[in-house]
């Protein structure tokens, strides 16, 4: 005999039996809070907005560097050639030159000995510096206005070089070229060890340089420099090149061999050239020179 069946059930959604009237759903009402939050989200975009808007006015007031560099302020170019412009361009930057403390400091070291003074290119005729690079091309306001000073030790070991470099010098507008860091590099540090070679004629065999900060232009800058080696024909030099204040702009070492044929290149000028130390009556009537600048200064 089969066994009774269970009694059938409808078949209806539990969660329609288990649901009341009063469980319903109804249509949600505005929240009390909301004009809070609406209030809450315009105070938010207007502080933002007067934010970025006093970041903008002091921003184009005084831009950080990094904006200075990536779009420096325009520029007026130099003053033409010869002209009354150029002229008292030079010669201010001539007077500024003189008076920097770097230079007094080393002006008093020639003073207790050890050390002496010289202006590279300045006594060279016109005719030999129309065709050179850094005393002719260079050479005028806006660019190397006026010619470095040297203060290099007696046993020409170590050098010290103060120049100025003009707004028209750069490859990005504001920063001097990087090629014009590399001439400087090389007629500074070719100046320091072919001034120790035998004959003091010699000829660029290697320049490496590192360049660690944008360098902006129109400022003085100081080069250091010192023989690292001497060997026969072969000398080594390092040197660096920073700012007034003494932050490194870039450095660089530099081989410099002497040619199998210097004997002949041996009345070219080059050591007058370079600023190399004066001997006999040259150096006679340039301490004279010296003697008679001091007494002005007094």
């Amino acid at each position: 005999m089969p066994p009774p069946r269970a009694p059938l059930r409808p078949l209806i959604p539990r969660r329609l039996l288990s649901a009341s009237p009063s469980a319903r759903p109804t249509p949600s009402t505005p929240s009390s809070a909301s004009p809070r939050r609406r209030l809450s989200l315009t105070a938010t975009i207007s502080l933002a907005s007067l934010t970025l808007l006093s970041g903008y006015a002091l921003g184009a007031l005084s831009p950080p560097p990094i904006v200075q560099l990536i779009n420096p302020s325009p520029a007026p170019p130099p003053p033409p050639p010869g002209s009354p412009e150029a002229h008292a361009a030079t010669q201010r930057i001539e007077e500024e030159l003189m008076s920097l403390p770097i230079v007094k400091e080393y002006r008093k070291k020639e003073r207790e000995g050890g050390w002496y003074e010289s202006r590279p290119y300045s006594g060279l005729s016109e005719e030999r510096t129309v065709n050179n690079l850094t005393a002719g091309a260079l050479r005028g306001a806006g660019r190397l206005a006026v010619p470095p000073v040297v203060f290099a030790k007696e046993d020409e070991s170590e050098a010290v070089i103060v120049l100025h470099a003009g707004r028209g010098l750069c490859g990005h507008d504001g920063i001097v070229h990087g090629g014009l860091l590399a001439t400087l590099f090389d007629e500074s540090l070719a100046r320091t060890a072919i001034l120790n070679l035998p004959s003091q004629i010699g000829v660029t065999a290697k320049l490496s340089i590192n360049y660690r900060a944008p360098t902006k232009a129109d400022q003085f800058l100081v080069i250091r420099t010192h023989l690292v080696s001497l060997s026969g024909r072969k000398a080594t030099a390092k040197a660096s090149i920073s700012t007034l204040s003494g932050a490194l702009l870039a450095d660089a070492e530099a081989l410099f061999v002497e040619p199998k044929y210097a004997k002949l290149l041996a009345s070219s000028g080059v050591r007058e050239a370079l600023g190399g130390r004066k001997t006999g009556v040259g150096r006679k009537v340039e301490k004279v020179e010296e003697d008679l600048r001091e007494g002005e200064r007094m």
